[in-house]
């Protein structure tokens, strides 16, 4: 092996453990694993949004039961399923903050319409003692908690990532390979989103006796 080709073998190994140290050092490797663990805590929070809707075609049956229940409170039910079940929730999603927008609204109608089932329910005794009901609602109050959960740790790795991605040097790799910011839910506006309406059951004062003439 003449030294030519030595030192052009020895050259390129050296280009590439300096490229190797470079990347290391403007937190190349770190956007690779916060990007996945974007990735996974994502994947955790379609699975329970999915574990929800599969749970809301059982309640409406189960509801649809009660004689003279509310129909509104059953469409809307329905309707915001329908609306949220037919947005694609690709991975890819997560780096539009557009459609993530319209992911999140779409998510936090069912979470509004559900809470209006809920209370609505409390008019009906036979609903509140079937024990179908009771058992589908601790289903779905059990699967709303591991909402929560995910979307919280969600939230703490998009954080996580936002920050490398904003903090320099990092953002010029970011810059150069193309790790954009990353949109998260905003936890504030969800909530709200998914506040039940106020609904009065008190039964109105009886009217006054008339003044007898």
């Amino acid at each position: 092996m003449t030294l030519v080709h030595t030192f052009t073998r020895w050259a390129g190994r050296s280009a590439v453990l300096l490229l190797a140290f470079t990347l290391a050092g403007c937190g190349y490797n770190d956007f690779q694993r916060l990007d996945e663990q974007v990735k996974a805590g994502w994947a955790e929070v379609l699975n329970q949004y999915q574990r929800r809707s599969d749970l809301i075609p059982n309640i409406v049956a189960t509801v649809k039961g009660e004689a003279n229940f509310e129909q509104e409170t059953l469409t809307r039910v329905i309707e915001a399923r329908a609306k949220a079940t037919s947005i694609q929730a690709t991975p890819e999603l997560i780096n539009d903050p557009n459609a993530f927008a319209k992911f999140q609204a779409a998510q936090g109608e069912v979470s509004s319409a559900l809470s209006r089932l809920l209370v609505t329910v409390e008019q009906y005794p036979n609903l509140k003692a079937n024990q179908g009901f009771q058992d589908l609602r601790v289903q779905l109050e059990g699967t709303e908690n591991r909402i929560t959960v995910a979307r919280n740790r969600y939230i703490k790795s998009v954080s996580d990532y936002n920050v490398l991605a904003r903090s320099f040097p990092n953002n010029l790799t970011a810059m150069v390979f193309g790790y954009e910011v990353k949109p998260s839910f905003t936890v504030t506006n969800e909530a709200q989103i998914a506040l039940p309406p106020a609904v009065s059951f008190d039964k109105p004062a009886p009217a006054a006796p008339a003044a007898s003439k």
